[in-house]
């Protein structure tokens, strides 16, 4: 770690959707920031649902979804499609638009908080969003993620029992209900250290600024941390 990291690791939290886009070239992008800054971070992931009427088996691709939900020349869509393609590989991403399935990701948030209280988030919330822009996996079935599940060595048993059960619906619906409650209109968004908005997958060193800003500010004022929840308002 180099001398700019953090003795308490910098909390973030992040709302974003497992069929974002951006959401994955802003992981990528913040990741990135961490690794050049070498600061410590605390990262919570939490709901938000781009199009929560989405059927889980929509018939069609995320071209026809976006043009009839925009009202947009599909040719127009397509173009989108390519633009955002080539800047997810900028950042080492390979997305498979021909093989994606457009679906409803409530279900796949719940997973998201299933592994948040196995302490294991992170690894699902990647393991989400390459399933659904590289793999060509569905994440809005519970058997889908069910088998995504056990391939990060969960209790396959137990992830269907609490996703059939929606154990962790309250979960997803009050994240959905603090985005609301805080203007959050698009994802991703990051609060970092309960203090600072950062909307959208910004480049690399924007993330490293505002990072940098709140390690400094607490060696200024010997700040705390805020604890888990707090000033997130």
């Amino acid at each position: 770690m180099s001398d700019e990291a953090s003795p308490q690791p910098v909390r973030v939290d992040v709302w974003s959707d497992v069929q974002c886009p951006w959401c994955y070239i802003g992981k990528r992008r913040f990741e990135q920031a961490v690794a050049t800054t070498g600061i410590d971070v605390d990262v919570t992931y939490h709901s938000f649902e781009l199009s929560p009427d989405t059927p889980v088996d929509y018939d069609g691709t995320p071209a026809t979804y976006l043009a009839e939900r925009k009202h947009l020349p599909l040719d127009q869509v397509e173009q989108m499609i390519d633009h955002v393609t080539q800047i997810a590989a900028s950042v080492g991403l390979d997305y498979d638009y021909a093989h994606m399935h457009q679906t409803n990701t409530r279900k796949a948030h719940e997973l998201l908080h299933y592994a948040r209280a196995h302490g294991r988030q992170a690894e699902a919330k990647e393991a989400l969003l390459r399933a659904y822009f590289v793999d060509g996996g569905h994440v809005g079935r519970v058997p889908d993620l069910v088998d995504l599940a056990a391939t990060l060595g969960f209790d396959r048993d137990d992830v269907a029992a609490a996703l059939d059960a929606g154990t962790y619906a309250t979960d997803v619906q009050a994240d959905v209900d603090q985005a609301a409650a805080l203007g959050i209109h698009g994802v991703p968004f990051y609060v970092v250290d309960g203090r600072y908005g950062v909307s959208g997958a910004q480049e690399p060193g924007l993330f490293a600024q505002v990072l940098r800003q709140v390690v400094a500010e607490r060696a200024d004022t010997g700040q705390e941390p805020a604890a888990d929840g707090e000033d997130v308002a």
